[in-house]
């Protein structure tokens, strides 16, 4: 295990509007706040949304599509960057009409009616590196 400690610079409140992209939105703001490293949690709903499951033993993602309204139980990740390119790393769980849910890494999402997030910049920058033996781009601290 490896550990690092943050003293928070800011806290943020993002609200998104129907027919957001959220990955793209959140990319943005990040950029345009010169954000290096934070974490995130969100509430809200879907019209449809890409999530992924990741198989340990075809090191891929198989995707999951969304194509109906879901409600936005719980959305939470972190900001990284690999050079100057923005890493946003998000897990959801999405609930349908009946009750059931699905979740997983989310790779699209379209907003509505509106998301609720909460994002803290702590103030230093997060990397992330790939790993040769998964693939995936991992927190290098």
């Amino acid at each position: 295990m490896k550990s690092q400690s943050f003293a928070v610079r800011r806290h943020h409140l993002l609200v998104f509007d129907t027919n957001d992209d959220f990955l793209p939105v959140l990319t943005e703001f990040v950029k345009r706040n010169d954000i290096q490293g934070a974490s995130f949690s969100a509430i809200g709903a879907f019209q449809q949304a890409v999530i992924a499951y990741w198989n340990w033993d075809t090191k891929k993602y198989e995707h999951i599509e969304m194509m109906e309204q879901v409600e936005v139980l719980a959305l939470s990740g972190s900001v990284a960057r690999v050079a100057e390119d923005v890493k946003i790393h998000a897990h959801t769980i999405l609930g349908r009409r009946d009750g059931a849910t699905i979740g997983g890494h989310l790779i699209r999402a379209i907003v509505r009616p509106t998301l609720e997030l909460f994002l803290l910049d702590l103030g230093a920058r997060l990397a992330r590196r790939r790993d040769d033996a998964t693939g995936l781009w991992l927190l290098d601290l």
